[in-house]
């Protein structure tokens, strides 16, 4: 049997196709399997995965030992496209999602890669009972293959900026217009009152009579060099993942909490926040003096240097940097590396990856082209920091 990873990789498979005609129309002929269940809808430029990964450890955590299953459908994936789909945590075996992959691909040709991940996350959780189902839009929302789901409990819209314009808009309030696309009619919807494009993302949940809940920064985080913190109504809690950040990400989850049918004890909600894990997402190693990060846009490497600034002021710095080619790369180094900072720029294995050529020549002047990263990583006594493509995350640091 062909793998699922060489089926969703193939030139007939592997481009963006956005519209819900294609998926709809396969979900139909296979009598809808996403209407067995209830969705949490997250959208959003920056921050929806971390989304996604904490209610989905809050989640785990409160129906642990009970008849209840959760699934997660998140990308883009580091090292395998099992990690996209899970329950329970867990993710789908490789053998299974070979299985679907191929079914639905020989049965409707035309559905492009992320359009077959989708109906196999939504096959996979209807044979493993799921319940409620986090889903993470893709890109953009309105015509994101996710967005098929009919009503959900609740839909969340995270932080917005300029990404993927070609497909999105070249405003904010297009942009915010699309993400603003998975509100459902009389359903709740939950977003930050400073996100970007508010004024449109609320206009669009009135004219479909859908409760907007807006969250402020009334949660602050606490990192003091090694252990992080979040404090929720002035209460102190363990919290795994780092930058401030966070902060809208968590205010955004709480708040969403609050609309579903169920009601989640404070305890499940500390538990959960100290074990929540979003690999690559400001992942820090004290002991090895490396930061993993996975920014990868010009609002994200904003958020990075930040985070450096903040708690890494007087650190002499080694960047090891990698990104595809349709990204605003140089608003992102210009923002990433300050005066005595170290630049090395790793040309990694991917289509469309960015080229050492392509780069602006004041930026090829302090740059240094890399093809061994883990040498500079493991020989520099700076602090390494590690940021980028996803893929190129996934590419440098796979365990196979």
């Amino acid at each position: 049997m062909k793998s699922a990873e060489s089926i969703l990789t193939s030139a007939g498979k592997f481009h963006i196709k956005l519209g819900l005609e294609r998926v709809q129309d396969a979900l139909d002929k296979l009598n809808n399997p996403q209407d067995n269940m209830e969705f949490i809808h997250v959208a959003g430029t920056n921050g929806k995965g971390s989304i996604c990964a904490i209610l989905n450890e809050i989640l785990c955590e409160n129906f642990k030992g009970k008849d209840v299953n959760i699934g997660l459908f998140t990308s883009p994936h580091l090292f395998s496209y099992c990690e996209r789909i899970k329950v329970n945590n867990i993710c789908i075996c490789q053998n299974e999602l070979d299985s679907y992959v191929k079914k639905i691909s020989d049965l409707f040709c035309e559905l492009t890669e992320f359009e077959i991940l989708t109906v196999a996350a939504f096959l996979y959780f209807k044979e493993r009972n799921v319940k409620y189902a986090i889903m993470e839009v893709g890109l953009g929302g309105m015509f994101d293959s996710t967005n098929v789901i009919k009503a959900p409990l609740c839909s969340v819209i995270s932080t917005i900026d300029f990404d993927h314009t070609a497909r999105l808009g070249n405003t904010i309030d297009e942009i915010a217009y699309q993400k603003a696309g998975i509100i459902k009619k009389n359903c709740p919807v939950v977003v930050g009152c400073d996100n970007k494009g508010y004024e449109v993302i609320k206009k669009y949940a009135d004219d479909f009579k859908s409760p907007l809940f807006t969250v402020d920064d009334n949660i602050k985080t606490e990192f003091d060099g090694k252990n992080n913190f979040a404090y929720i109504n002035n209460e102190k809690y363990e919290f795994s993942l780092l930058g401030k950040h966070q902060q809208k990400n968590l205010s955004c989850v709480l708040e969403a909490l609050e609309h579903l049918p169920f009601k989640i004890d404070k305890d499940v909600i500390k538990t959960a926040l100290k074990n929540v894990r979003w690999k690559f997402r400001l992942e820090y190693d004290a002991d090895k003096k490396l930061l993993i990060d996975g920014a990868h846009n010009p609002s994200g490497i904003k958020v990075l240097r930040e985070f450096l600034d903040e708690n890494f002021k007087d650190e002499k710095k080694a960047f090891v940097f990698g990104c595809l080619n349709n990204k605003d790369y140089e608003t992102m180094l210009n923002t990433l590396v300050a005066e005595g900072d170290e630049l090395y720029f790793y040309e990694f294995n991917y289509p469309c990856a960015l080229k050492f050529s392509e780069l602006p020549q004041n930026i090829r002047k302090i740059a240094k082209q890399t093809q061994n990263p883990l040498e500079i990583i493991n020989s520099t006594k700076n602090l390494k920091i590690v940021c980028g493509s996803l893929y190129m995350l996934g590419n440098l640091f796979n365990p196979r």
